[in-house]
C-alpha cells in the first residue's frame, strides 16, 4: 500500500496504554505523532473529534484531558474532573449537537460534558442511578438517528440514553446482555446495507453490537420501542473475553461487517449479507498469539487497525480472495 492510499485514513485508536499516547494519524501520510498527555497514570482511551483537531483522553488518574493537535504540534486545552475512579472511555458527539463529550468510569457514572466558551467545559448531565457497577463502554449513535448514547456495564446490562428536546433524557435498558459483564458497545452505521445497489433509499434501523466477558458478541435491534436480540444464537468463536468490538462503516454495499478482538489473541471478522439467510458468519483474521486490545476501522471501512499485547499496531485489508492481509505496521 502506497502512502497516497493511506492518506484518507483516520482511526480512533491508541497504540499502547501508558503515560504517553501514540495516535495513528495518517491523513497526511506522516509518521505517527507522539503526544505527552500530562496524565499521572495509565491512559485507557483516546478519541478524536469530528474535525480531527482535538483529542480526548481517559485515564486512571480520574481525569479527562482535551488536547489540540495541529500538524506535528499538540497543546493542552482542558482537564475535566468529576469522576471518582479510573475513566475507561470517552466519546465525542457529532458537532451538529454542539461540542459534547461523554465519559464512563469505574465509579459507575456516565457524564455528559458540554463546552460553553472555548475550552470551558461543564457537566451537562450525570447518569448515576442506572448501574451499580463499573461503566466500561460508551458509544454515540450515528447522528442521523438523533442524540443516543449506548452504555455497557460490568453488571451485565446495557443502557441507551436518548436526549429529549426539553433537555432531559429517556432511558431504555437491555438487562443481562452479558451475564458476567459488558466490555464494549458499537452502533450499526446509519447507511443501510444495499442502498446503493437496491431500488431507492432504505430507512435506517437502530442496531447495536455488544461484547462481553462471556466470550460472546451479540447484535441488538430496536423493535416497537424495545431492544431485542437480533442474532440467534449469540456469536461465539473466542475462548476468552472479547476485549473490543467495532461495526464497520458501510458504503451502501450489500454486506455488514463487524470486527472483534479478544484476550485469546484472535481478531474475528463477522459478515452478514443482505440477501442471505440473516446469519452472521465469522472468520479468524489473525491469531496474534497475544491479547488484542483494540480494533478500529478506517473512515471507509476498508482498512482495519489492530493493537496487540506486544504494543504493535498493524493495518489489515481484505484481499480479493477473501483473506485478510497486513498492509503496513505503525512504527513506534
Amino acid at each position: 500500500m502506497t502512502p497516497d492510499s493511506l492518506s484518507c485514513l483516520r482511526f480512533r485508536f491508541i497504540g499502547e496504554c501508558n503515560l504517553d499516547v501514540r495516535v495513528v494519524l495518517l491523513e497526511e501520510a506522516t509518521p505517527p505523532m507522539k503526544i505527552e498527555t500530562g496524565h499521572q497514570d495509565t491512559v485507557h482511551d483516546v478519541t478524536m473529534d469530528y474535525y480531527g483537531k482535538r483529542l480526548a483522553t481517559a485515564c486512571s488518574d480520574n481525569t479527562i484531558k482535551i488536547i489540540g493537535v495541529c500538524n506535528s504540534a499538540s497543546q493542552h486545552l482542558a482537564t475535566l474532573s468529576g469522576h471518582q475512579g479510573p475513566v475507561w472511555q470517552v466519546a465525542w458527539a457529532h458537532p451538529k449537537f454542539g461540542s459534547i463529550l461523554a465519559s464512563c468510569s469505574y465509579d459507575g457514572l456516565v457524564i455528559i460534558w458540554k463546552e460553553g466558551n472555548q475550552n470551558e467545559w461543564s457537566q451537562a448531565h450525570v447518569f448515576s442511578d442506572d448501574h451499580k457497577s463499573s461503566m466500561d463502554s460508551i458509544a454515540w449513535a450515528p447522528h442521523e438517528l438523533g442524540l443516543y448514547l449506548a452504555c455497557g456495564s460490568s453488571d451485565g446490562n446495557i443502557s441507551v440514553f436518548t436526549a429529549r428536546a426539553d433537555g432531559g433524557w429517556d432511558t431504555a435498558r437491555i438487562d443481562q446482555a452479558h451475564a458476567v459483564g459488558v466490555t464494549l458497545v458499537s452502533w450499526d452505521p446509519s447507511t443501510s446495507p444495499g442502498v446503493f445497489v437496491g431500488s431507492g433509499m432504505l430507512q435506517p434501523v437502530q442496531k447495536l453490537v455488544s461484547s462481553g466477558c462471556d466470550n460472546t458478541m451479540k447484535v441488538w435491534k430496536l423493535q416497537s420501542g424495545s431492544w431485542k436480540l437480533d442474532c440467534f444464537p449469540a456469536l461465539q468463536m473466542h475462548t476468552d473475553w472479547v476485549r473490543d468490538v467495532a461495526w464497520a462503516p458501510n458504503l451502501g454495499l450489500p454486506k455488514s461487517t463487524i470486527a472483534n478482538a479478544s484476550q485469546d489473541g484472535t481478531v474475528i471478522i463477522w459478515t452478514l449479507t443482505r440477501d442471505g439467510e440473516k446469519k452472521w458468519e465469522g472468520k479468524i483474521m489473525k491469531d496474534f498469539k497475544n491479547p488484542v486490545w483494540r480494533v478500529s476501522w478506517s473512515l471507509t471501512g476498508s482498512i482495519l487497525a489492530a493493537a496487540d499485547g506486544n504494543n504493535n499496531v498493524t493495518l489489515w485489508k481484505e484481499a480479493e480472495n477473501g483473506e485478510w492481509q497486513q498492509v503496513t505496521a505503525v512504527e513506534p
